[in-house]
């Protein structure tokens, strides 16, 4: 069995994992996190998570993309997975870079794909699954920063066109600052 060993490979300014038997290099690179913000007159489409992390909090269907499919595909595969809705991918909202976890996250604004009332349930990585206004959102029950990004980046754009994905917030444009306590109370102008 080979061992590995921490070490710059030739050619290279950074250290990596390094097999000593063959000079084989284990990059480890960022996870590409796909989801969306799926409206609905006006509402948008949470579940509240029933894994960790997080477990019992609110955020967008979205998870990890998958080898072998596009970044459209895996947004609308966890929208399916995680609350049973059958999307349409209108565009991107936003791309987050999350250097403290080592993610990229692309969430786009979608809409439910049938023309009459939106279709959803809690699927085996929700405990439930809702549609909120702007103004009934569980702020304090977010599971992730880059959730509250992905909201205020739909409460900007609304239904308009969709222009420059919106990014990291100008406070934390590494992505490094945890999310706030949910105990702690935040105006409603307060960044989130």
């Amino acid at each position: 069995m080979s061992s590995f060993v921490r070490q710059v490979p030739e050619g290279d300014n950074r250290e990596r994992e390094v097999c000593a038997a063959c000079g084989y290099v284990a990059y480890e690179n960022p996870k590409v996190v796909v989801g969306s913000v799926v409206l609905a007159d006006g509402r948008v489409l949470m579940c509240r998570r029933a894994i960790e992390p997080r477990k019992g909090f609110w955020t967008l269907p979205a998870g990890y993309m998958e080898l072998g499919e596009t970044l459209e595909e895996g947004a609308a595969r966890e929208a399916l997975e995680e609350a049973e809705a059958v999307i349409t991918i209108e565009g991107i909202l936003g791309v987050f870079s999350i250097a403290r976890i080592g993610q990229v996250q692309v969430i786009f604004r979608a809409r439910f794909s049938d023309a009459g009332p939106p279709v959803f349930a809690a699927g085996p990585e929700s405990l439930d699954v809702r549609l909120f206004a702007a103004d009934e959102i569980p702020w304090d029950q977010i599971a992730f920063p880059s959730v509250h990004w992905a909201l205020d980046a739909w409460r900007k754009a609304r239904a308009g066109p969709l222009g420059r994905p919106a990014g990291n917030p100008q406070q934390d444009q590494r992505g490094m600052q945890r999310l706030v306590s949910p105990s702690a109370n935040l105006p409603n102008d307060a960044p989130r």
